[in-house]
């Protein structure tokens, strides 16, 4: 008897192990608990991050120094993690760690894209 309890009270196993918010560009759940679940703060949050994302695009994707890049790269990184773009990080963390060449500032370009096209989907 004491096996069938353990067995109904035990969390269920799960093989996919991913939830739905981080499938998408911007984590919502992650926003919602910064912003307190205020949506309006929520859509003001997000276009104010896809102006900051697309200026640290442009900077990286200037002929600057080492220096700016990885100053560009960190700012981006620290602006994606704040509002739960974790695909916009990772991509910002590879310039940082790689430097910046064609194939990451690739990556970078394409995570900031989807990540604009999803705010500017939820600003509707």
């Amino acid at each position: 008897m004491a096996v069938a309890v353990n067995i109904a009270f035990e969390a269920p196993e799960t093989h996919h192990g991913r939830a739905p918010s981080h499938e998408r560009p911007i984590d919502l759940v992650y926003l919602a608990t910064q912003t307190k679940g205020d949506k309006a703060v929520e859509i003001e949050i997000l276009q104010m991050f896809a102006r900051q994302a697309r200026g640290c695009l442009q900077a990286l994707s200037k002929k600057a120094g080492k220096t700016e890049a990885k100053a560009a790269a960190q700012r981006l990184r620290n602006a994606a993690i704040a509002v739960g773009a974790l695909r916009v990080a990772s991509a910002a963390e590879l310039v940082d760690t790689k430097g910046v060449d064609a194939d990451t500032l690739a990556t970078v370009a394409s995570a900031v894209l989807e990540a604009e096209h999803f705010i500017l989907k939820l600003a509707r």
